[in-house]
């Protein structure tokens, strides 16, 4: 709800939410936003539920699910991306793949919202975002969670413009780049 406010949504007409499981953020988005059309972009085992979800709120006219895998599909073409809780999982080189991903997909003007448990520049505040980086370097191969300076710079290296971070509610902040 939090991104659905605190976005600049007004200046954009389509979005796409990837790894998006059952389509909590395009649900709030589209019903924040009616202009708004919008995808989910997931896996196919997926779909079921993203479209009980969005058919329970009557979205189903302006928000769609799109079957993709986000390492070897490429990404929707829309005005917004928004990956969520992705980049956390990955190694540096896998983040920066998916970031230019995301750069070729969208138009001139077009941006990515990353959202995540966003650890502080400091590293002395976001408890949850240092224990879940922790959780990441033992769970996964090579993923980690990261600052929003970290996460600016590697939009940068990537080719977006104009990055910043936005605290959202709770330990979540996004971090966002314009092409």
């Amino acid at each position: 709800m939090t991104i659905a406010q605190k976005f600049p949504w007004t200046n954009y007409k389509t979005f796409a939410d990837i790894g998006t499981a059952e389509g909590c953020l395009p649900v709030r988005v589209a019903m924040a936003h009616p202009h708004l059309r919008g995808e989910g972009f997931d896996l196919p085992a997926v779909r079921p539920f993203f479209e009980e979800y969005i058919a329970s709120f009557h979205l189903q006219d302006r928000v769609i699910f799109r079957v993709g895998d986000f390492f070897k599909d490429p990404l929707p073409s829309v005005d917004v991306l928004t990956m969520g809780m992705i980049l956390h999982d990955r190694n540096l080189e896998m983040k920066m793949t998916l970031l230019k991903k995301a750069l070729e997909a969208l138009p001139r003007g077009g941006a990515l919202i990353v959202y995540d448990h966003v650890i502080d520049d400091e590293r002395r505040k976001n408890l949850n975002g240092l224990l879940m980086s922790l959780l990441m370097l033992v769970e996964t191969q090579g993923g980690f969670d990261y600052t929003g300076a970290d996460c600016c710079e590697w939009m940068r290296q990537a080719g977006f413009k104009g990055t910043y971070v936005e605290g959202l509610t709770g330990v979540e902040s996004m971090v966002v780049g314009f092409k």
